[in-house]
């Protein structure tokens, strides 16, 4: 923090331009604790903090950076690909909520939703809900109002439609499927908002892994969806929450 109070000091004296110090507080040095570089000025240039990715990682490291986290004022840490083994473990030192179901745990607080309106996370059925809880509580971490509609595949699309008026108010809709991935595609088709497609690894021998998914929705004939990689429900909700947050830039 001391290369930050300089800027400032120097902009309060007039040395520094203001745009000049935005730059400068944008390209500042991140924290080396040997294992990881910690990247404290990430919300100061994409407008969240730095997010952890758990998985690979032994729980001192995540309890590593999370305490630099925390000495620099971070109000909400996000880890992914936590296992319940290592959430146990951090829990004993950090008052951490932990998801079991998304794989995710959050340190401090939600925020208030202040995104532009709602994101809507549908799945195709009950076996896509560990990717949809990803996303979703990817985008509440970000500031966001996520209404949750489960289990509305096109293997019945009854269940769909009785969930419309829900959809068509969404900002931004997160389409998550396994099989062949046809959900994207058919709410592409009926809402005026932007798609994000999640295919999953769910589904028989030749949904190869969410690879058929993939292709079917990269493939998708609805204008407005766009894709993410297989069972990546964290990527889905960090680029709706981005979508909810747009602000025109003159």
């Amino acid at each position: 923090m001391d290369k930050t109070r300089d800027i400032l000091r120097q902009v309060r004296d007039g040395v520094l331009d203001p745009e000049e110090a935005v730059l400068a507080l944008k390209l500042s040095p991140f924290e080396d604790l040997g294992y990881a570089k910690v990247d404290h000025h990430r919300s100061l240039r994409q407008g969240a903090t730095e997010v952890i990715y758990g998985a690979g990682k032994t729980p001192e490291q995540i309890a590593g950076i999370l305490e630099a986290m925390r000495r620099h004022g971070d109000k909400t840490v996000l880890i992914t690909r936590l296992s319940p083994e290592n959430a146990e473990i951090l829990r004993r030192r950090f008052p951490l909520d932990y998801r079991p179901e998304a794989r995710m745990a959050v340190l401090g607080e939600f925020p208030a939703p202040d995104g532009l309106g709602k994101i809507v996370v549908a799945t195709g059925g009950t076996s896509d809900i560990p990717v949809a809880e990803e996303a979703a509580v990817t985008a509440e971490a970000l500031g966001n109002r996520v209404v949750r509609i489960y289990d509305v595949g096109v293997a019945g699309l009854h269940r769909l439609q009785a969930r419309l008026p829900e959809i068509m108010e969404a900002s931004v809709l997160i389409a998550i499927a396994g099989m062949e991935g046809a959900l994207a595609s058919v709410l592409g088709g009926l809402v005026d908002c932007p798609v994000i497609a999640v295919p999953t690894s769910v589904g028989y021998g030749a949904s190869f892994g969410g690879l058929s998914a993939l292709l079917s929705m990269l493939n998708s004939c609805a204008s407005g969806v766009s894709v993410v990689n297989i069972d990546n429900g964290f990527g889905a909700g960090y680029l709706a929450s981005r979508i909810n947050h747009m602000e025109k830039k003159e």
